[in-house]
């Protein structure tokens, strides 16, 4: 078992026994069949990220269950020149964590201990899958500001390292809005590994970098007290009715945790809702607090709409529903392609204030070619609309083409989900305090290497 080359070590130079022998008492997976699951996410939702990462495998994969596993696995990487990829529940949908040089994937699941929980905060380790940090937090009546719509299984060092947003997100903005990340510690990749603790605005180092530049030991975040949301389906006679509806929504009167609309083609892809959301309807997911429940069913009447759907979740979940925020977000994308991999999708930002009428541009101009999905979330205390548009795949120029068109109007910008380098998604621009801090943690430039463009190899120190 040969490593592929990493900027640092040579062709055929790593003694993969010796690295075993220099990794003694740790969770070592060798099998092929693993190697290959534990290096892949779900950047299967594009045919052009698997075309390019599918032969990609981790030559060892290490699973960490402590600070001193992961400071074992970061000196032996840096002894022997290694890339390392950390990964944790696979949910992402861009490679982040996919071993483009093969090397060291760490897998940081094992890590996933609650730490300490306080009014206001609770600290975790990387590892934490987001719904039992949320139960943890339920204990003592309180709730994460947002999470990921794949929350059962994502962790919070990806959700950091990787995400932007997510379920929550309507009612408190993006992980990167102040307030919202409180503190990470940070574990080096050297020879003797440090730890680096970062506070408050500081973590946008580490923030949607890709786990490019240091290892996330364990985070604290900020948490609300706890609301028991009723999740709620409103269904409009015509897409702008509903587009007009989730603009009014945002009044600050209403109490509202997830808003989110797909227009009636979907409805096929969500059988278990039935003639909940029938295919001559568009919808609206939400979640709703209870205290809001009354002017909330006025504004859906009010916009000519009507509720299918209103109850906890326990609720929803006893009578066969999906609960809303797994109607939302990417799992729009995922209930799709679980019944056809011919589609796609793409993921917009439009320009604020929202205007609808982008949107019904584009529902004449693509046809049936781009389904239309719209999320709604705070940015900097600024409601933001963003698009999760499901394409039908007819190859990479097509998908390009459209891209080019999207943007050619009304202000919007494509976060392109079919790149794996975090300029190209979505930045466009080279994060300066990223790499400088990449400079710091990982000096050598071994950590996920491929996956930013602000990297180069005369950045790399000769250790």
């Amino acid at each position: 078992m040969k490593a592929r080359c990493s900027m640092n070590a040579k062709p055929g130079a790593v003694d993969w026994d010796a690295v075993r022998a220099d990794l003694h008492g740790l969770h070592l997976i060798t099998a092929p069949g693993q190697r290959k699951q534990l290096s892949k996410d779900f950047y299967w939702y594009s045919p052009i990220l698997s075309a390019q990462l599918d032969h990609c495998v981790a030559d060892l994969v290490v699973k960490v269950s402590t600070e001193d596993d992961v400071r074992q696995v970061a000196a032996v990487a840096a002894r022997w020149h290694l890339p390392l990829t950390v990964r944790a529940g696979g949910t992402g949908n861009y490679g982040q964590c996919v071993p483009l040089e093969g090397g060291i994937v760490m897998d940081v699941t094992p890590m996933c201990r609650v730490l300490d929980i306080q009014p206001g905060r609770m600290r975790v380790e990387a590892g934490a899958r987001m719904h039992d940090i949320e139960l943890a937090a339920r204990e003592t009546g309180q709730a994460l500001r947002m999470w990921p719509s794949t929350w059962q299984v994502a962790s919070i060092g990806g959700f950091i390292a990787g995400g932007f947003g997510g379920i929550g997100s309507f009612r408190h903005g993006i992980l990167r809005d102040s307030g919202n990340l409180l503190r990470a510690r940070i574990m080096t990749l050297e020879r003797a590994p440090r730890v680096i603790e970062l506070h408050g605005d500081e973590i946008q180092q580490v923030h949607h970098a890709y786990g490019t530049n240091g290892v996330i030991l364990d985070v604290e975040v900020a948490l609300s007290p706890a609301v028991e949301w009723l999740h709620c389906t409103a269904l409009f006679p015509g897409y702008r009715g509903a587009l007009d509806f989730c603009i009014a929504a945002q009044a600050p009167a209403l109490d509202i945790f997830l808003l989110s609309s797909v227009e009636a083609r979907f409805s096929p892809w969500y059988q278990s809702l039935g003639e909940r959301f029938p295919a001559d309807r568009h919808a609206v997911f939400t979640m709703v607090a209870p205290d809001s429940m009354a002017p909330f069913r006025a504004l859906v009447a009010g916009h000519g709409g009507r509720i299918s759907v209103a109850g906890t979740e326990p609720e929803l979940r006893a009578q066969g529903l999906p609960p809303a925020y797994e109607c939302a977000f990417n799992h729009t994308t995922l209930q799709a392609l679980k019944a056809d991999r011919r589609w796609t999708y793409l993921q917009v930002a439009y320009a604020a204030p929202f205007e609808p009428a982008v949107v019904e541009r584009h529902l004449r101009l693509f046809g049936g070619d781009v389904l239309q999905h719209q999320d709604f979330a705070r940015v900097a205390g600024q409601c933001c609309a963003f698009g999760i548009l499901l394409v039908r795949w007819k190859g990479r120029e097509h998908q390009y083409q459209v891209m080019r068109e999207i943007e050619a109007q009304g202000g919007c910008r494509i976060f392109n989900p079919h790149v794996v380098t975090i300029e190209d998604g979505g930045m466009k621009t080279i994060d300066a305090q990223q790499i400088e801090f990449k400079q710091r943690s990982d000096p050598m430039g071994l950590m996920n290497p491929g996956k930013t463009r602000g990297w180069r190899p005369a950045l790399a120190a000769r250790c």
